[in-house]
């Protein structure tokens, strides 16, 4: 799980190199930051993450970069709030074929964007199937 406080001390300390966008899985905007980061202009955008990290929200930034261990925490039997979980998402708590279909297209999504892994999908897929 990761930490917001981590984040916004790697974006204040090494941001101008991406460093933080790395720890919050976002690689490909690392490697922008480090490739121009001769040029001071990813110094500057780092300033203004530093300073977003800063006013967010515990809750926001959980929900922007620990979605995974929401929907990991979403599958353990002993949680007791596992369709409030689920709904908060936008999970449709019923399994008719479309809500399915919908949410593993929102898997796939988020997949592709870099929020969850292969292998976390696949097996929230097997999970939903």
């Amino acid at each position: 799980m990761k930490s917001k406080t981590t984040a916004t001390v790697l974006c204040f300390f090494l941001g101008g190199i991406g460093v933080h966008r790395f720890y919050l899985g976002q690689s490909g905007l690392g490697f922008l930051y480090l490739i121009f980061s001769w040029t001071f202009v990813p110094a500057v955008i780092a300033v203004i993450d530093f300073i977003v990290l800063l006013l967010m929200s515990e809750e926001t930034f959980n929900q922007k970069y620990n979605l995974t261990s929401i929907i990991m925490r979403a599958q353990t039997p002993s949680n007791n709030n596992v369709n409030t979980v689920a709904i908060n998402m936008g999970t449709p708590a019923n399994n008719s074929d479309s809500s399915v279909s919908e949410e593993i297209k929102k898997l796939y999504e988020l997949k592709e964007k870099g929020i969850i892994t292969q292998e976390e999908f696949d097996l929230k897929k097997k999970t939903i199937l």
